[in-house]
């Protein structure tokens, strides 16, 4: 401070140094406010200048004094004065007010004789109960008889500079604060019930109506600025019918939300928010009893016994109210057996998540990651799940009830004193953030000087010196507690998992195997006690290993709760430790790379096929901690590694066997990737990567099983007689291959120079059958089935022939479907220059020069008729089946093959085995209307990701929906829905796929 006083010079006077000394950021105005009217003679007093200092804003409490003295009338003034000068409570608890809230200091300026408020409820009671404060409002609405209405709000305001002024003088702790601002609250409540009821003495003759506090106000943790939460209950009075009495009541409730919300005068108290009601805005704002008990017993979803935890009678006929919660209680303590309790709870979560606009989220106190609503919800399910057999734990307060888990061991002593700290904090900053203009916002300001109030009137909470840089000081504090709370999911949920299975030191929390299983049923998991065995299995015991599990496990067992197959997740995480435990690498990655933990996590309880694939070679582990790992390899990278490893094989068994062990790490990388999002944001672009991935997977595997099976065949019977060509046909040569696609093929051969035909064709059979005999065989790498059943004649055709052979039966036999087929062909292993002579032979024959002759399009036609007639599986639902039902592949691909079989001749960018890119062509040439073609490209992309979320999800291919309901919650998660919206996904398909099917009549029925 010397030097800034050395810098000022002869601009800063003797007495704005003593202020600048003292914390006023602007001594200049401060010296004019203390020569102004009020303070005169004030300005030397060192015990006032002092007091002043010790505010949270000395500019802020000197202009606030200024304000209310100003205001007073000379007696007043006098008074006050006096009272400031020999009152060292009176000073502190106004100068206090004053030096935090600019609304409060707005309301003593307009009604200066407010301030004894802050000597007369100091007097009356230390803690002032609803009681006191209901004699309080009664009192100052009796002022003014001509607007009672705004008298109760003069008076709330008042009641509250008193919370406030014991809140900010270290006279009251947080809990009691928000205590007696719910209280205020009940008595506002009630006061505003009588008003109503004085004005509508009919309706009060006519029914019994309570109000019951819900949210804070029923915890009894309120806000200082916060909309109270309430749902009215009504009885009619002896005599009265139930339908009228019902009516009358909804005339007081809403007279009372009125004298609340309204903002005339001296402007809103708080608004009275009923939504929580049963049917929220759409429901009667009043029911019965007997009606709320119908709704609750038959329709009311998780959230609302979750909501219903904190209900407490708070305004009205106490007796009813009291009736209300009791009969209730016994459906909010069983709400956790519900049989989508873990799947309601997780999708309320998200939802107030996702409602955080972007640019607000790292400013949240209240829904923010580290919030409150992190803490409270976490309590709340503890609740909810153990207080089934626990009534201590059954209290609407959040930090009594952190303090009940605790003691009932649910909670480790150390980590719910932790939580308690974290929590008061948080609150205690957003208290001070809304006392600043008494208004509802759960944001920290941005402003330094905001920042620099809030640190100081914070002060004795912060673990920090707060004099040198207080708004540094309230930084570290925040994000401090920021980070505790965003441990808390692990610290609450599972780390007493773990506790209750292995041996932990004395003070850990002391859950028994029955409170365990049931809070890890309650959070999804099947088979509770087969997950109590695993976790015992991975946590127990001293070794290196069980104490670095110890640490992951509850970060683990939490993201495994959040997938479809929490038990998989939990026993594919077992396996692969068993395997790869005592490498050194492994443990030590998920330890220090936490992306690494949770895409492990992600992967291993996601579905069967990535897992499984891992489990094969477990050590492709590293890949996820390798920020490049998971991109898909290109097919020159892949055949050259292959082709490495074939070239070091001693035998052709071993060399293919090397091509699928290749296969299968890099079968898990595309999929790892496809499971955690990586393969692109758009779908339908995240669909194109991983066809070509796994196209470009095969190719190089048959390119190498093609190598070392004719390497094979030499080493026994000299040189290769012929050349060899591999053809793909289908979705493998359209690049559009999902994970449980066979790699159709066409194998063509031609006979070198001085062979004989008849030997060069046995030798070709010979190389192609035992590459797919190899491929196929039973192995721990999955198998590439490779099926030629495209070629001429089918299976009773010869499986390998030559280009001239192919040639001759495309020109006598070849039928409409073969040409359909070969739009698809595309060479991918083999020789290279026959494989392009092959491509040259059959483009007149897919790109016909005359279009399709009408025999042939009436043959197409009639062939798609039979096969969906005739293959579509027994009971399958032909609204469902990907591939051959309604609207599926075939009927966009059989779609867009008829054109590209029609134009192709004359549209050059229709000569593409891609689906999508031969659509988007057929759009530009004008032969697709583009929302038709935006329609089929629509339900051509759903299916085909549909199909790739079965294979991924059950580890087998299927072409329709599972019928399973965890395997069908799965695929929706997979497909971007969240829990619990399964139905969705099926109704979005069915509709996606219906108008697909209305484009396919007209285009390729030539329907209406």
């Amino acid at each position: 401070m010397a030097v800034e006083e050395q810098r000022a010079g002869s601009r800063v006077s003797r007495p704005e140094i003593r202020l600048v000394r003292r914390g006023f950021t602007d001594p200049a105005k401060a010296v004019r406010l203390l020569d102004g009217p009020g303070l005169e003679g004030l300005a030397d007093d060192p015990v006032l200048l002092d007091a002043l200092g010790a505010t949270a804003d000395p500019d802020l409490a000197l202009l606030g004094l200024a304000r209310l003295l100003e205001a007073a009338d000379e007696p007043e003034r006098h008074t006050l004065r006096d009272t400031l000068t020999t009152s060292k409570p009176l000073r502190d608890r106004l100068l206090g007010v004053l030096g935090v809230s600019t609304a409060l200091g707005d309301h003593l300026a307009r009604h200066p004789h407010d301030w004894h408020a802050l000597v007369t409820f100091e007097l009356r009671d230390m803690h002032p109960g609803p009681e006191d404060f209901r004699r309080a409002l009664a009192d100052g609405v009796k002022e003014d008889a001509l607007s009672p209405a705004n008298a109760l709000r003069v008076a709330y305001r008042r009641c509250l500079l008193a919370i406030a002024a014991r809140d900010l003088t270290g006279t009251t702790d947080l809990a009691q604060t928000a205590a007696e601002l719910a209280d205020l609250a009940g008595a506002t409540l009630q006061t505003a019930l009588d008003l109503a009821a004085e004005q509508d003495p009919e309706a009060a003759a006519a029914c019994r109506l309570a109000v019951i506090g819900m949210g804070k106000c029923g915890g009894r943790e309120l806000n200082y600025v916060s909309d109270v939460d309430v749902i009215f209950v009504a009885e009619p009075r002896e005599g009265v019918d139930e339908h009228e009495a019902v009516k009358a009541a909804t005339r007081l409730a809403a007279a009372l939300t009125r004298l609340c919300s309204d903002t005339t005068g001296e402007g809103t108290i708080w608004p009275v928010d009923a939504n929580l009601r049963p049917e929220g805005r759409n429901g009667p704002l009043v029911r019965t009893l007997a009606s709320h008990l119908a709704y609750y017993q038959r329709w009311a979803k998780t959230w609302e016994f979750q909501a219903l935890l904190k209900a407490r009678p708070v305004a009205g006929d106490t007796e009813l109210g009291a009736a209300y919660v009791e009969a209730l209680a016994p459906m909010v303590w069983q709400a956790a057996a519900r049989e989508n309790f873990v799947a309601d709870v997780q999708q309320m979560r998200r939802r107030v998540v996702d409602s955080i606009p972007a640019p607000e989220l790292d400013r949240q106190l209240k829904l923010g990651p580290g919030g409150l609503r992190d803490v409270e919800f976490s309590v709340q399910l503890l609740q909810l799940v153990h207080g089934r057999t626990d009534p201590a734990l059954r209290s609407g307060n959040t930090l009594e009830a952190l303090a009940a888990l605790s003691r009932g061991g649910y909670v480790g002593r150390a980590d719910a004193a932790s939580l308690d700290a974290a929590y008061r904090f948080l609150r205690s900053l957003e208290h001070r953030i809304q006392l600043h203009r008494l208004r509802r916002t759960h944001l920290m300001p941005t402003a330094e000087e905001d920042q620099r109030r809030l640190a100081r009137s914070l002060a004795a909470l912060i673990n920090d010196d707060t004099r040198s840089d207080p708004v540094a000081a309230l930084q570290r504090e925040w994000k401090r507690h920021a980070v505790e709370v965003r441990r808390l999911h692990e610290k609450l949920f599972y780390r007493p998992l773990l506790d209750a299975v292995a041996e932990l030191p004395h003070g850990a929390a002391g859950l028994t195997p029955d409170a365990a299983r049931a809070r890890l049923e309650a959070l999804g998991y099947a088979d509770p006690a087969a997950a109590l065995r695993h976790i015992s299995a991975l946590a127990s015991g001293v070794s290196r290993k069980a104490a670095i599990q110890r640490t992951l496990l509850p970060v683990l067992l939490g993201w495994f709760a959040e997938s479809a197959d929490p038990d998989a997740g939990l026993l594919n995480f077992r396996q692969v430790s068993d395997a790869l435990g005592r490498t050194p690498w492994y443990l030590r990655l998920l330890r220090d790379e936490s992306a690494a933990a949770e895409q492990l996590a992600r992967v291993l309880s996601a579905g069967r096929l990535a897992p499984d694939l891992l489990l094969r070679a477990p050590e492709a582990v590293a890949m996820l901690g390798d920020p490049q790992g998971l991109l898909p390899r290109g097919r020159a990278a892949l055949q050259s590694e292959v082709l490495a490893a074939v070239g070091r094989a001693g035998s052709t068994a071993a060399a293919v066997a090397a091509a699928r062990s290749v296969r299968r790490r890099e079968l898990f990388r595309t999929a790892a990737a496809d499971v955690l999002g990586r393969l692109g944001d758009d779908p339908a672009e995240a669909l194109d990567t991983a066809g070509e991935a796994l196209t470009a997977l095969n190719a190089a595997t048959l390119q190498g099983a093609l190598r070392a099976c004719t390497a094979g065949w030499e080493a026994e019977h000299g040189d290769l007689p012929t050349r060899i060509a591999v053809i793909a046909m289908g979705r493998f040569g359209g690049h559009e291959l999902g994970y449980g696609s066979d790699a159709d093929v066409l194998f063509v051969h031609e006979p070198l120079l001085g062979s004989l035909e008849q030997e060069a064709a046995r030798a070709a059979q010979a190389v192609c059958n035992e590459l797919r005999t190899l491929l196929a065989a039973p192995s721990t790498e999955p198998p590439l089935l490779v099926d030629a059943d495209l070629r001429p004649e089918g299976r009773s055709g010869p499986l390998v022939r030559t280009l001239a052979s192919y040639a001759a039966y495309y020109r006598r036999w070849s039928h409409a479907w073969e040409s359909q087929a070969l739009l698809r062909a595309e060479p991918v292993a083999g020789d290279e220059e026959l494989g392009a002579r092959f491509r040259q032979l059959i483009d007149p024959l897919r790109y016909p020069g005359a279009g399709v002759p009408e025999r042939d399009l009436v043959e197409i036609r009639r062939i798609k008729a039979r096969i969906e007639a005739e293959r579509l599986p027994r009971g399958a639902d032909p609204t469902t089946h990907t591939k051959i039902g309604r609207g599926g592949l075939a009927d966009v691909e059989w779609t867009v093959q008829l054109l590209q079989l029609r134009h192709g001749h004359e549209v050059p960018a229709l000569r593409t085995t891609r689906t999508r890119a031969a659509l988007a062509a057929a759009a530009d040439a004008g032969l697709v209307e583009p929302a038709d073609a935006e329609v089929l490209e629509a339900a051509w992309v759903l299916a085909s990701r549909v199909r790739s979320a079965v294979m991924l999800v059950r580890g087998r291919p299927g072409d329709s929906f599972p019928g399973d309901a965890r395997e069908l919650s799965g695929v929706a998660r997979y497909l971007g829905y969240g829990v619990g919206h399964s139905g969705e996904l099926v109704d979005d398909y069915r509709r996606t796929t219906r108008r697909a099917r209305a484009v396919v009549d007209r285009l390729f029925y030539g329907a209406g």
